[in-house]
């Protein structure tokens, strides 16, 4: 046994007595005894369930518990004499919610996780309002802090009476992580979602299923608590001409401090509900077309195509324009495309120039752009790289370049280092809202759609082109080197969507064809049938 202060009476003596041989305890001042769970429970203010929970979370390996197990205790978690409170006016919400994000603080990792992963600076991150989840020790204090301010908490989605009765709010260790506000066309605080530091996955999901990575901050089930509902997340101009909708109120904060463009965000991709009512507002206010911007696996997820499809309807319901916004998919949202970008200008100005040598090999450029870049190497420091080097030749192909006629041995002698391939790319026929269950995505799901090679029917030729390369480069090389092409920026006059996973690319020449499946990770060998594959712009 052993002798401690009683946290429960506070006397300081010594008196409570900790058994730990059976796990009980006894305060012999106070009378109060029980087990670990009543303990914790007692000095937190919190049931035995969420007491259970806490202590699971707080040994549990980098502070987070998988799923627990129902604790034996009896509780009244699901007490059917709970009742839920009707939502508070969204005055009130706000107030309350701004309130308590006041109190709060965004831990350093989260700050970096939001400037370096996210792209978001520190004015950006300071002025959209993310926060950190507290200490789920915290949310009596904090609770009880807000109402000594005169906010009201009975009806603000998250807070709830526990079974002490007391107010408390909704956040638990195992949820922890970045606090997104959600604010509506009028500027009011609506709601509060958690983007995870851990998905949480069902006992049920597959294994390649990452889990649930939002929840919002919600109380529905509990003593006293609201629901979050489905609050419709709005930044930018209320007097956009052109309004942008996509999925997840993060992604849109991020892609109007990237863009400056008007953003509305929907709670899930195929939850539609409160764009009727934001649509009328905005038509009334100005806005004469929306633009849809779901993420990229509405291609192929038909819940996903389903919530993209209702953003058409609801605009068009209420006399406005809408059409769908596409980019490059290897990128699934449009942050990650519009991050991407941004990035791809930076490492642009830091990348070093490739010699004329290899630009001319790989077909980038013709013979007389040795000039310019004759002209570029007088530019350079009389101590830097030799001429030879620059333009990344060899003794051999100097010497020929200074005592012969570009047009004649020269020309020759670097032709012979090259040859022609010929390719063909063919793409996925997507008009008209059709979904591919393997959409954009890697061979593992066109396997588990039930295809063991890809249905050429479902394709068309987009494009029937050659490419120079180096002779010893490898069949992967060239593949390689046709989607770096044409997975950003478009060459002028090339018919068809970026290069991305679900693409099939067809090698020929010299009697002999192969085709490879565009990968997430690689271009593996398929079979493919191109006389099935449609021609361009063929009818559906």
């Amino acid at each position: 046994m052993v002798y401690a202060d009683c946290p429960i009476c506070g006397d300081r003596r010594g008196k409570m007595g900790l058994y730990l041989n059976i796990n009980t305890w006894r305060c012999w001042h106070c009378g109060e005894s029980g087990g670990m769970l009543p303990l914790y429970g007692k000095v937190h203010g919190i049931s035995n369930s969420e007491a259970y929970r806490e202590i699971c979370d707080a040994l549990a390996i980098n502070g987070f518990a998988e799923e627990c197990a129902a604790p034996v205790y009896q509780t009244k978690e699901h007490d059917p004499k709970d009742v839920p409170s009707d939502k508070a006016p969204d005055e009130e919400i706000h107030r309350t919610l701004t309130a308590l994000l006041s109190l709060l603080t965004l831990t350093p990792a989260h700050r970096e996780h939001l400037r370096t992963v996210r792209g978001l600076t520190d004015n950006d991150i300071d002025g959209f309002g993310f926060k950190s989840t507290p200490p789920s020790r915290m949310c009596r204090t904090l609770t009880e802090r807000l109402m000594k301010q005169g906010c009201r908490v009975q009806g603000v989605p998250g807070f709830y009476v526990n079974d002490y009765g007391k107010w408390t709010v909704k956040f638990y260790n195992r949820t922890a992580g970045i606090i997104i506000p959600l604010r509506g066309v009028d500027s009011l605080l609506h709601g509060l979602q958690i983007r995870l530091d851990h998905p949480i996955r069902d006992e049920n999901d597959p294994p390649d299923k990452v889990g649930a990575k939002y929840l919002p901050l919600s109380s529905t089930g509990k003593n006293q608590g609201t629901s979050a509902g489905t609050p419709v997340h709005f930044i930018g101009d209320p007097h956009a001409r052109v309004v942008y909708v996509t999925e997840g109120a993060l992604k849109a904060d991020i892609v109007h401090a990237l863009t400056g463009r008007t953003f509305v965000a929907t709670i899930g991709a195929n939850n539609p509900n409160g764009l009727d009512e934001l649509f009328s507002f905005l038509s009334r206010n100005g806005t004469e077309e929306i633009i849809e911007a779901e993420d990229m696996d509405k291609y192929r997820n038909t819940g996903v195509n389903r919530g993209a499809a209702a953003v058409y309807y609801l605009a068009r319901k209420n006399g406005m324009t809408c059409r769908r916004l596409n980019w490059n998919p290897n990128y699934k949202g449009i942050d990650d495309w519009q991050l991407a970008l941004r990035r791809k200008k930076e490492m642009h100005k830091e990348a070093q120039e490739m010699t004329f040598k290899e630009q001319y090999l790989s077909g980038l450029c013709t013979l007389d752009h040795i000039e310019s870049c004759v002209e570029r190497w007088h530019t350079l420091p009389e101590d830097g790289i030799s001429l030879r080097d620059y333009l990344g030749l060899t003794e051999q192909e100097m010497d020929v370049y200074l005592q012969v006629d570009l047009t004649t041995t020269f020309e020759r002698l670097l032709d012979s280092q090259r040859r022609c391939q010929h390719y063909r790319i063919y793409q996925l026929k997507l008009n008209g809202g059709k979904t591919v269950p393997f959409a954009f995505a890697g061979i593992k799901k066109l396997r588990e759609a039930g295809y063991e090679q890809p249905p050429a029917s479902l394709y068309q030729l987009v494009y029937d082109g050659t490419i120079f390369c180096p002779n010893e480069q490898s069949e992967q090389d060239i593949l390689n080197q046709i989607f770096t092409r044409y997975c950003d920026i478009l060459p002028e006059g090339f018919p068809g969507r970026n290069v991305a996973p679900s693409d099939v690319i067809e090698l020929y020449g010299d009697n002999r064809r192969t085709y490879f499946y565009c990968d997430e990770d690689g271009f593996p060998g398929v079979k493919f049938s191109p006389m099935l594959a449609k021609p361009l712009n063929a009818d559906e």
